[in-house]
């Protein structure tokens, strides 16, 4: 069974910086395709959290509800970092939200492949770009090492089923797979250890893209815990 590892075990793929420069100007090289602005913020996150209603299982938080929240000494110090890290992102050409999350959709079209966001996957972009994410509350998010992943359309049973799934014509079955994200998908290897994201930090995501010079960064959201609400930063 899979285990937690923390981001200063990993040295070969994670690179940790102090500043949000070097977190948007540090290129991917190697092995490297995850890059962490390393911080401990200050602030009572989940005051935020605790003060939105809504009844979705999902919501984005905007910068003008989020204004008018009223809050103690605590949560305004969450709130101005929060605010912080949106100006930073979108001076950079970003466009961040911050979604309130209780769960999100599952797939449940293919059992034995389901596309959602709790299954490891990398993003794909048709022009150069980054995933930002920062998790303030709740779950964190985890990536897994591409070293210990197998892309799920090679696992023989699961492209079998695939295969059969598949209506066309042989030469076309490589672009079902791309078309429908199968090949964006992957699952862990029997000793693999998972990467938790932790609490504060910026991360910044290489995606499969043209340009790209390293692999893309295999992650995952996490199985929230009920009742509980996630605070994330994503773009």
């Amino acid at each position: 069974m899979p285990y937690m590892t923390d981001i200063f075990q990993v040295e070969n793929q994670i690179h940790l910086v102090t500043n949000f420069r070097d977190l948007v100007s540090t290129p991917f090289k190697g092995e490297i395709n995850a890059i962490c602005w390393n911080r401990k913020l200050i602030g009572d996150f989940s005051e935020i959290v605790n003060k939105v209603e809504f009844s979705e299982n999902m919501m984005e938080l905007d910068q003008a509800e989020l204004c008018g929240l009223q809050l103690s000494k605590e949560g305004k110090l969450a709130r101005e970092i929060l605010l912080n890290d949106l100006k930073l992102l979108e001076a950079h050409g970003a466009s961040p939200i911050l979604n309130l999350i209780r769960y999100y959709e599952r797939d449940e079209s293919f059992p034995l492949f389901p596309t959602d966001v709790y299954s490891y996957h990398v993003d794909r972009s048709p022009v150069p770009t980054d995933t930002f994410l920062c998790t303030y509350y709740g779950e964190s998010s985890e990536i897994l090492p591409n070293s210990q992943a197998e892309q799920k359309i090679l696992v023989p049973e699961i492209r079998h089923e695939l295969e059969k799934l598949y209506h066309g014509e042989e030469e076309g079955f490589e672009s079902f797979l791309s078309d429908h994200f199968f090949d964006l998908h992957y699952q862990a290897k029997a000793d693999a250890n998972p990467i938790s994201l932790g609490f504060g930090h910026l991360w910044r995501l290489a995606i499969d893209h043209p340009e790209s010079q390293v692999p893309p960064c295999i992650h995952r959201a996490p199985k929230e815990k009920d009742g509980h609400t996630r605070l994330l930063l994503i773009c």
